[in-house]
């Protein structure tokens, strides 16, 4: 019998979740350094350069990858000659783990997690409580797997109920586009089949815990559908032509993965999930010596990558731009901003709709101004503020003419495209979206210089900041008249690959 302190479970689960904020799993690391050594998109290599760069920095740092650090998902094994020895309950002592993790005062990692989520919405203020599977098997240890979750990637979840004649790949393939760039690709894909609709969506989950090993597969073949299914898709899904980002590219996906579970006759249960470009989990196994400790890889796992912006990049001082300026940017052109910003995402912008609603007065004067979507992570040490990186941005689309039309407002940032509502307030004001690239949110806190809160204190990590930035880099990604390079970049990429497929046929 195998006895399990309680201690070391609260330990280990802090410690992995530590770990995971700030150490890319090497797999993942040399998946993107191979994906970037093979692109031909310039702007896709340039997004995966700078998440290779801020994932070392972050190694080096021990700081979040991403300024979101998720939602925790564990997967507990728990083996049945096991014995617990504490005064909580083990769904408590993971949560007390999760509430240590979070709050670390060397690296104090973003709370994301609402209580009351269609009502108050009320941070929790430690990212509890964890999302929790158990399992009870043979054995007398117990396995964990330990993942933190982004919010981007987890809002695109597809789950569908097929019937049993209908194909898997098709479906995937229709919703991939669908999907837009929110999920921060390149990253995995995790497809559930079969079972009940919870146990297809389970299985798609679960099978983000592995290790990325697309290539090992492809040189020893499929031996089974679940194999044979991975490498049709990761050929079909990168023939897309989304690319890093969505910017048009080659690789879109490192891996897909595919876990399935018997079902009834009448039913083809199928769920797919993403995984970002800040892919964090970790494995550990307790066996009543103490707690697990995670091993930090070497940083020679890390490839020495620069990224230049080259002479012809333009570089624009915030303070001074005006809404004829804007209208030169073209699409798809890399930007270094420098100057004043202001910050905002989904609670502010609610917040501020409200208040012009009712003829209230802005607490900013957001006149001839850009605003940066994104929550930062609180700083630690002699920080000016935490990993910054942005939010999806397609999530304020439905605030963005009214912000631009009675606020004064010409620029946003955030990461990924905008829908058609968006681009259509976009072009009849004519202002600008720029993108930074999601998955380097560290890197691009390093261009902040100055953070203030300046309104909306009390919505924590969601306040209105004033930040002060030298070369902030962005990409122009919806400019003036209304051209988006989401939707042109694929489209030219995916030609470009069926083209180069059509040759090698030849």
């Amino acid at each position: 019998m195998t006895v399990i302190q309680q201690q070391d479970v609260i330990d280990s689960i802090a410690d992995a979740l530590q770990f995971i904020s700030y150490y890319h799993p090497v797999d993942f690391i040399k998946a993107v350094h191979e994906a970037y050594e093979r692109e031909e998109s310039q702007a896709a290599k340039d997004a995966m350069a700078q998440i290779l760069i801020n994932s070392r920095m972050c190694a080096m740092g021990r700081r979040p990858l991403c300024q979101d650090t998720g939602i925790v998902n564990v997967f507990v094994k728990v083996g049945m000659n096991v014995q617990w020895q504490g005064d909580m309950s083990v769904t408590d002592m993971i949560n007390e783990g999760v509430r240590r993790a979070y709050k670390h005062p060397d690296n104090v990692l973003r709370a994301s997690v609402l209580a009351d989520p269609d009502g108050a919405r009320r941070n929790t203020g430690d990212n509890t409580p964890a999302v929790i599977n158990y399992e009870i098997v043979l054995g007398d240890t117990v396995e964990v797997d330990v993942a933190a979750k982004g919010g981007g990637s987890e809002a695109k979840s597809k789950f569908a109920m097929l019937n049993p004649s209908d194909s898997v790949v098709d479906w995937v393939l229709e919703q991939l586009p669908k999907m837009g760039a929110g999920w921060c690709p390149p990253g995995m894909l995790g497809i559930g089949i079969g079972g009940t609709a919870e146990k297809a969506m389970l299985s798609a989950k679960e099978s983000l815990m592995d290790s990325i090993d697309i290539q090992e597969l492809q040189a020893r073949g499929a031996s089974n559908r679940a194999e044979e299914l991975r490498l049709e898709l990761y050929e079909k899904v990168n023939n897309l032509g989304i690319g890093a980002q969505g910017l048009g590219g080659l690789t879109t996906v490192l891996d897909v993965k595919v876990k399935d579970f018997p079902a009834h006759a009448a039913n083809k249960a199928v769920a797919l999930i993403p995984n970002c470009a800040a892919t964090r989990h970790t494995h550990f196994i307790l066996d009543g010596s103490g707690p697990a400790k995670q091993v930090p890889p070497s940083l020679d796992d890390w490839p020495e990558i620069t990224w230049e912006v080259g002479d012809s990049v333009r570089r624009v001082n915030l303070d001074t731009v005006t809404s004829d300026d804007i209208k030169d940017w073209k699409p798809g052109e890399t930007v270094l901003l420098s100057g004043k910003i202001l910050t905002g995402r989904d609670a502010a912008h609610k917040r501020m709709i409200d208040m012009l609603a009712k003829g209230e007065e802005l607490p900013v004067d957001m006149t001839g101004r850009f605003i940066y979507y994104v929550g930062p992570v609180d700083p630690v040490r002699d920080e000016v503020v935490g990993p910054a990186g942005p939010t999806t941005a397609t999530r304020m689309d439905k605030f963005t003419r009214t912000m631009l039309e009675q606020t004064g407002l010409i620029g946003m940032i955030g990461k990924a495209e905008r829908g058609p509502v968006a681009i259509e307030a976009i072009r009849d004001n004519e202002a600008v979206y720029l993108m930074a690239v999601g998955g380097a949110a560290y890197l691009v806190s390093k261009a902040i210089t100055h953070a203030e809160v300046v309104a909306f204190e009390d919505l924590g990590m969601e306040a209105i900041y004033e930040f002060e930035i030298v070369d902030m880099p962005v990409t122009v990604a919806v400019d003036s008249r209304g051209e988006s390079v989401h939707q042109t970049g694929p489209q030219i990429w995916k030609a470009k690959i069926e083209e180069h497929a059509i040759v090698i046929d030849r």
